[in-house]
């Protein structure tokens, strides 16, 4: 009897698996995949959907080396083999060799990209492999294939392939020199056109940056449109953000259908591919009576945005592999609170502004950052709260500022209720406290700059009339 024990190897995501193998004078038994131990000792939760066995009826059958576009967990049930795996993936490791010699005592954790090839050493030998996608003859098309006799990955056969069973297609596959890799999976950015998806697009250049001609998630069809097997990471930095508009019943159904009914959608692509999960949720999934939020208040929204932010968190959730950002009052590129302020400023404009709103800003750069550090860091998945740190301020505290900072006074902003300030318009309930609790973002390590500071430095990157 061996205790289960999981090591890492040469192959970035290759694991030995050591195996509790019980036997009495009937024979033996074993768990040969047990998620809740597995997962414990550091094997991924790789979901798998398809159990497949190969027979192998006589010493000396090879098989290999093959590498598909998904992650497999092999064993052996009945006999003993030589495994061999090369990795075919794109990075540092490409052509890097593993060997182990094996029987059912063992199972082998394969990632996708790297081959997978084994030599039987005992006649009856039945092989296992447990896959997270389904065969199709489509991805078929993505396999690749190394030679089994290739000199310059140097495996020390224990049967020389000359005097074992070999299929035509293994003997005749191409050398690593010829082998294009498989290439690196990649960060997909949905929304990439909007405030934070630019600053976002700044920190992650190599990710497929899609806006909303590329990507509409109002259209059901939109995500079926990506090869989803290339991807690792979705960043989800899309939504209907028209608050007000989403009272009115054309805006209400538009808010459902991107930001709950896409959103499900989104979850279970990210669920079938075993993706990393990143979405930015908002202060507005709150009610705004208690003076800060932190990430484990219940929901309780005012409006119909609020409500649909609150059900497509909740769909997140769904999905362990998750990061969920929620942040208040973003500024970035484009139109925003603070760009207005200033374009009035500059054109001598004494504006009425709100003075019982309260929250903290958050600069897309920083969100984006906050972003790319969880994704880099050992860091939990679930949810976290992002904004700028330092004293709340209210819409009024702010348009105050930035006149100061326009060379204006803080007097020609006029500080009104949210009731004054609406009378005669159709706008949505807004939450008068916004400000999150910031400990747990914090204790990840994040970096959250003071507001009033940020919005100093933003402030010097506007031209007159707010622009840029």
């Amino acid at each position: 009897m061996a205790e289960l024990t999981v090591e890492q190897t040469a192959i970035p995501g290759l694991l030995i698996i050591d195996l509790d193998v019980r036997g009495d004078n009937r024979g033996w038994f074993k768990e040969n995949w047990q998620r809740e131990k597995m997962i414990k000792l550091g094997l991924p939760d790789f979901g798998p959907v398809q159990n497949n066995v190969s027979f192998n009826a006589t010493r000396g059958v090879t098989r290999g080396f093959h590498a598909e576009p998904w992650d497999k967990l092999i064993s052996v049930a009945a006999g003993r083999i030589f495994g061999a795996w090369v990795d075919l993936r794109e990075g540092p490791t490409f052509g890097t060799v593993v060997t182990v010699e094996h029987g059912p005592e063992r199972a082998v954790f394969v990632p996708s990209g790297v081959g997978n090839a084994f030599q039987v050493l005992e006649p009856g030998t039945a092989y296992s492999y447990l896959v997270n996608d389904h065969w199709s003859a489509e991805a078929r098309d993505s396999y690749k294939f190394v030679n089994l006799a290739d000199p310059s990955l140097a495996v020390s056969w224990p049967i020389p392939l000359a005097e074992g069973e070999l299929s035509e297609a293994d003997q005749n596959h191409p050398v690593l020199a010829d082998v294009q890799p498989f290439p690196a999976r990649r960060t997909v950015i949905i929304g990439a056109g909007g405030q934070v998806g630019r600053a976002l697009q700044r920190l992650l250049p190599d990710a497929l940056a899609l806006t909303r001609a590329d990507c509409d998630l109002a259209d059901p069809e939109a995500l079926e449109k990506l090869d989803w097997r290339t991807v690792d990471t979705v960043i989800n930095a899309s939504a209907y953000t028209a608050v007000d508009a989403a009272e009115t019943e054309d805006g209400r159904r538009q808010a459902w259908q991107v930001n709950v009914h896409a959103v499900g959608r989104l979850v279970e692509k990210a669920r079938q591919h075993r993706l990393r999960l990143v979405h930015i949720s908002s202060d507005y999934v709150f009610d705004g009576t208690r003076e800060t939020h932190d990430e484990t208040e219940p929901f309780s929204p005012l409006g119909v945005y609020g409500q649909t932010k609150a059900a497509g968190d909740a769909l997140v959730a769904t999905w362990p592999r998750h990061y969920l950002l929620r942040t208040s009052w973003v500024v970035g590129d484009g139109k925003n609170f603070v760009r207005t302020m200033a374009s009035l400023a500059d054109r001598g404009i004494a504006p009425a502004v709100i003075d019982d709103q309260h929250g903290r800003l958050t600069f897309a750069a920083d969100l984006a950052r906050a972003i790319v550090d969880l994704l880099a860091g050992d860091v939990p998945y679930g949810t976290y709260n992002v904004s700028c740190d330092g004293p709340v301020r209210t819409w009024a505290d702010l348009a105050a500022a930035v006149y100061v900072a326009r060379g204006r006074s803080a007097d020609e902003v006029t500080r009104v209720s949210t009731e004054a300030y609406g009378e005669g318009k159709e706008l949505a309930p807004r939450p008068r406290h916004s400000a999150l609790d910031l400990t747990k973002a914090k204790a990840a390590g994040l970096t959250l700059p003071d507001g009033d500071r940020a919005l100093a430095t933003y402030m010097a990157t506007l031209e007159p009339n707010g622009t840029s």
